[in-house]
């Protein structure tokens, strides 16, 4: 909510206090202040100040049964008056603050301070250049062009930064601009009926205005805070406002006040809607959140203003962010923000070690070359230090500084920081196109290293498409829908009947949207499905309700959780009442005392013909996935008229028309998605409200649970009692006893969700952490959504509140889009592994060939700008190559690599080394030798200012080849033989290739003294790209090379023989051992406390023998403390298995817990 438009609504709002809001007989703060009165005090201050809800309404210049007229003038004029029904979006960030906040990154930073460093130095010229006595120690053959081209590198590093912050900064601004669109895409969708003009119409949510009479019915969000004008049975549920669990009964006399974003429960009616907008109830809550931020920045500028830092801007509250803001910003905001994903923390560690590797590399060469300077000249030569020599002592000492900065900037990866956005950015891109808006960048990541999914049934394992497959009529089970003719026609008629005028007249079918498609189903799903029964007899039951329209229902039971069951009735012409009844069928059948026979005649039905049925007719459908409806009816004398309001007297005695099996049918692509899953090496559970009966047949229709398994299906009340201890508090250890076989929960409730989900994560009982998705679509998933690693939110069922707390919106509600999100998630994490494994092989041989080089031949072999060719142009084209490979379903045939598994995978290590050793030989072979081999005369120790010689060219060329050739290798990190396979999916890649090939012949044959380069003719051109092409022969090698035989690849000190390695790989190790101790501490503490509470459970088991007192006592006080012993099979009988504990000789038992843990 940007500053400008909170600030206007309120000078708006003062403003139309003084003139009593433009002709209307209450002010946008009278109604405010109304709308925060609740139950008899708002009754009472409406009869007193407006003479009721009339009264009110006639001020608002609306009628309570017209509603509005509609025109255009007076619309606008409420609109101006009372406000629109949007809250503004926070604004955007601008293009220059995402840019700022790309800058904040460490690699980053180094990489300006470097480049800035650099430039500066070589614009310096110091004078005294010629003068003989000062030595002539050789600093590195530089030539004049070299000193020319010397701000070549600064400004090249520089370009490079800039690549990488406008890339970032573009992505993170194309996908909050993605993310807008979505925000206002699902804005409009959503409607609402409103009464304009006497007539009943759809009105987008934004278009309500105050005086509108909005419809309210089951199910509905409120769009705008309101007073009731009628309503029938109207229950409220008003938790997202208050947190009270408990649904509110509103009614017109009682408590009238119904107020925006909370949902309706039971019942229907009509308000008249009083506040909009930022002036509802919801909307004061998100300008609160949003100002509040604001308040909180204005006062952190003023503060920081001093210190001359411009404040960042807190997280937008609809933000697409993954974007980290900078840690105090972070603190002082307080804004808990999920763990950092696994990629970015183990990227962050990786990069921050070989920074520092290169660091130490690099000030070791400068510490060299500085000696050997020194040494050299005034203590062999002894030559004195003359004070005109000083500023050239300073040149050559910068020179030697830019050698070492040059080793710095090569060791530091910047192409890294470039692969991760690409790669995240690219994966999002196309992951639209699989149906899933990712909202935090990070998410996606997170996704491929998965391990449990905690799935909702209706909608997304599910069409959430209600169709009757069975019924039982007339005495005959159906197993499909029967042809009209065969039911006796008095019956039929009754059951259209029944089924046509005792549902909410607003469920309708209407026809599909394409041709060919499903039709609509508007509405109550369960009572479509009855609706679409009808349609399959050829009857229409639109007829019906004609004959029959709402206002001539006599009197209306609506459905509650409670009564579990639907009934209407209508008064027939002779005067008398018929009753028709639908609900559950063990509910409704309860009820019945006669059931119509094959002729359509009524016969008695007697409680053993019920279990009859229930045994026959309901178990095989309820176990086929099925729920079952039963539909009757009564007929009641219109003289004396019955109590309509004694309830238990009306609904009993009723006559069983049919029960009708309805299915939610599996979405046919679910059972393949969640094999993937589990191949995968992720669990799939299901957590859904419907009983359990259908819900484990759903689960083995899905292939969630397989007959024969050891898994578990309970209910929300046995889950609870499980879980929780006498106290009535969650224990963790009892929760790790459920979950790991857990496959199935019915009848639960969102905190039953919660609990699951926070258990799994908390859980110790694996040595990964367990990383959870979860997929919610209503208001109540929400602390599930925020809870889980990754939340997936139904983009089309989903309420707002579930979209807000989500990661992923899922567009299409399907189940198979979140297995697509696996495989982007792993692609992600293998795409950087592949750059990982390029690049830290080009930047192992580079740093080594400089460092070595310069210490040995007092220059490099590689020159300052052919080095940033080599790292800089070729990192960046890299990671743009590598990090577009498409995912292939091979991602899901292996275990997610969990979060404390190394980066750098043996694998990988063994390949960086393998070519880093192949590379550094070749090089050095041809630095020592290569004149020799190509009788050319030696670039080594060349005078300064001479021009580039062959010998150097050649150098250059073979390790550019080299890198070219080691990037195909680069595309598999698993140990795969072929590395060509899929090459041509992926054209990026083939491009980057060749052009980099093309690039460097440019430079060579044309780069002349800027590159230090001369030109090479074509046997020696052969010679480079056959020693490249030796890098795909020597992959093979390695990989023929088994991992098992390189046990220093996992030792404690891995790769001593390599400096920059050490450091980083030492870190990984270092992390991993601290988490083994502190996990081996935990599990002591536990195995102490097992210890201890079996030697209590013996001696309690001793004395109650001894005292021959009440054994069950004994057993249920300690069935508490051994419980937590048991595995989950055993759980569900402590007190048997404490006795078998208990008995058992204390040596054994004292033992037990080792053994278990």
């Amino acid at each position: 909510m940007g500053d400008m438009t909170n600030s206007d609504f309120y000078t708006k709002n003062q403003r139309n206090d003084s003139n009593h809001a433009g002709g209307f007989g209450c002010s946008l703060m009278e109604l405010r202040s109304l709308m925060e009165l609740r139950g008899t005090e708002a009754v009472v201050k409406i009869q007193e100040d407006y003479a009721g809800v009339e009264g009110l309404c006639q001020r608002l210049k609306t009628s309570p049964t017209e509603g509005l007229a509609g025109d255009a003038i007076d619309l606008d004029k409420r609109k101006e008056v009372f406000g629109q029904n949007l809250i503004p979006p926070k604004k955007p960030k601008t293009f220059l603050q995402l840019v700022w906040e790309a800058l904040q990154d460490v690699t980053l930073i180094i990489l300006e301070i470097a480049a800035m460093i650099s430039l500066g130095l070589s614009f310096y010229q110091p004078p005294g250049e010629g003068s003989e006595s000062c030595g002539t120690a050789n600093a590195g053959a530089e030539d004049e062009g070299e000193a020319e081209a010397g701000w070549i590198e600064g400004a090249a590093i520089l370009l490079s930064v800039v690549c990488v912050v406008l890339v970032t900064a573009f992505n993170d601004w194309s996908k909050e601009k993605q993310f807008r669109g979505l925000q206002s895409r699902i804005e409009q969708e959503q409607k609402f009926q409103v009464v304009r003009g006497g007539q009943v119409i759809q009105l987008p949510v934004s278009d309500i205005v105050v005086g509108d009479i909005a419809q309210i019915k089951y199910g509905d969000l409120l769009p705008a805070d309101g007073v009731l004008i009628q309503g029938n049975d109207l229950k409220i549920d008003e938790s997202s406002l208050t947190g009270e669990s408990d649904h509110v009964r509103k009614s017109a006399d009682k408590d009238p006040m119904l107020l925006s974003g909370t949902h309706v429960m039971e019942g229907s009616g009509r308000m008249v809607v009083m506040a909009v907008g930022v002036n509802s109830q919801t909307g004061i809550i998100f300008t609160l959140l949003g100002a509040g931020g604001e308040e909180e920045e204005k006062k952190e500028k003023k503060v920081k203003k001093q210190d001359g830092a411009a404040a960042m801007e807190m997280q937008p509250l609809k933000s697409a962010e993954g974007g980290e803001t900078d840690e105090k910003e972070k603190k002082k905001a307080n804004v808990s923000k999920k763990e950092k994903s696994v990629l970015q923390g183990k990227l962050t560690k990786l990069a921050v070690q070989i920074g520092k590797a290169g660091l130490v590399m690099s000030a070791i060469t400068v510490i060299i070359l500085v000696l050997y300077f020194a040494i050299d000249n005034f203590v062999l030569q002894k030559r004195p230090w003359l004070p005109e020599c000083t500023p050239v002592y300073i040149q050559y000492f910068v020179k030697f500084f830019i050698i070492g900065v040059t080793v710095l900037v090569v060791a530091v990866p910047e192409g890294l920081p470039l692969a991760v956005t690409i790669s995240l950015a690219y994966s999002v891109k196309k992951m639209m196109k699989d149906n899933n808006l990712v909202r935090h960048l990070d998410a996606c990541e997170t996704m491929g290293n998965a391990t449990a999914i905690c799935s909702d049934k209706t909608g997304t394992l599910t069409t959430n498409r209600m169709t009757a497959v069975e019924c039982f009529v007339a005495d005959v089970h159906y197993k499909e829908i029967p042809d009209p003719s065969s039911i006796p026609a008095k019956t039929l008629e009754t059951l259209v009947n029944a089924i046509s005028l005792n549902s909410a007249y607003t469920t309708k079918i209407l026809p599909a949207d394409k041709d060919g498609g499903l039709p609509k189903q508007v509405g109550n799903k369960t009572e479509c499905g009855l609706l679409g029964l009808v349609l399959d007899l050829k009857r229409d039951y639109q007829t019906v309700r004609n004959q029959i329209p709402e206002e001539k229902l006599y009197k209306v039971y609506t459905f509650n959780s409670v009564r579990k069951s639907m009934s209407t009735v209508i008064k027939l012409p002779d005067g008398n009442f018929r009753m028709y009844s639908k609900g559950a069928s063990e509910i409704i059948l309860k009820k019945c005392s006669f059931i119509l026979n094959e002729v359509g005649e009524s016969r008695a039905f007697r409680p053993r013909d019920r279990d009859e049925m229930v045994k026959k007719v309901i178990e095989p459908m309820a176990c086929s996935g099925l729920r079952t409806i039963c539909v009757a009816y009564r007929d009641f004398s219109g003289d004396p008229e019955p109590n309509w309001d004694d309830e238990n007297n009306i609904l009993t005695e009723l006559t069983a028309i049919c029960v009708v099996g309805i299915e939610d049918p599996v979405r046919p692509e679910v059972p393949d998605a969640i094999l993937k899953c589990q191949r995968a090496g992720i669990t799939v559970r299901m957590v859904t409200g419907d009983n359990i009966n259908t819900a484990r047949a759903i689960a083995i229709k899905c292939g969630i649970i397989h007959p024969g398994e050891d898994f578990l299906c309970i209910d929300g009340k046995e889950f609870n009692r499980r879980i929780r201890n006498e106290k009535g508090e969650v224990e963790q250890e009892r929760i790790d006893k459920v979950w790991p076989k857990l496959r199935v929960l019915a009848r639960s409730s969102p905190t039953d969700k919660h609990t699951l989900v926070k258990g799994i994560i908390d859980s110790t009982l694996v040595d990964q952490r367990q990383v959870v998705a979860v997929t919610g679509d209503g208001t109540n998933d929400g602390p599930a959504l925020k809870k889980a690693d990754v939340g997936f939110a139904m983009g089309i069922a989903g309420t707002d509140v579930a979209k807000e707390a989500s990661d992923i919106i899922l567009t299409d509600d399907n189940f198979s889009s979140i297995v697509k999100a696996v495989m982007w998630g792993r692609n992600v994490y293998d795409s950087i592994s592949k750059f990982l494994q390029f690049q830290l092989t080009v930047n192992v041989v580079a740093v080594i060939v400089a460092f070595t080089g310069a210490c040995i031949t007092q220059d490099s072999p590689l020159k300052a700008v052919q080095m940033l060719w080599v790292n800089l142009i070729m990192d960046t084209f890299a990671s743009l190559a590598l990090a577009t490979e498409p995912p292939t379903e091979s991602l899901l045939m292996r275990k997610p690599y969990g979060r404390n598994k190394p980066l750098i995978s043996s694998t990988m290590t063994k390949n960086i080394l393998g070519h880093g050793v192949y590379q550094l030989i070749i090089i050095f072979t041809l630095l020592f030798v290569g004149e020799q081999i190509f009788d050319i005369d030696s670039g080594r120790n060349a005078p300064l200012h001479s021009p580039p010689s062959e010998h150097y060219t050649i150098i250059f060329n073979t390790f550019v080849m080299m890198q070219l050739f080691n990037e195909i290798n680069a595309r598999k990190i698993h140990g795969e033989r072929n590395v060509f396979e899929g090459i041509f999916r992926n054209p990026i890649f083939c491009s980057i290739v060749l052009g980099t090939f093309a690039i460097q012949i440019v430079i060579v044959q044309f780069g002349g003294k800027p590159f230090s380069c001369s030109p090479l003719d074509l046997e020696k051109w052969m010679w480079c790209v056959f020693l490249g092409l030796g890098e795909l022969v020597w992959g093979q090698v390695i990989s023929t090379i088994p991992n098992s035989k390189l046990r220093f690849l996992r030792g404690a000190g891995r790769l001593t023989q390599k400096d920059e390695m050490t450091a980083e790989e030492e870190m990984n190790e270092d992390q991993e051992e601290i988490d083994h101790a502190e996990r081996e501490l935990r599990r002591g503490q536990i195995l102490w406390f097992r210890g201890l509470n079996r030697i209590q459970t013996q001696i309690e088991v001793v004395n109650t023998f001894k005292s021959g007192t009440s054994f069950q006592g004994a057993l249920r006080r300690q069935s508490s403390t051994t419980s937590q012993n048991q595995d989950v099979t055993n759980v569900s009988s402590p007190s048997h298995v404490s006795l078998c504990n208990a008995l058992s000789s204390p040596t054994s038992t004292a033992a037990a817990p080792s053994g278990q843990c």
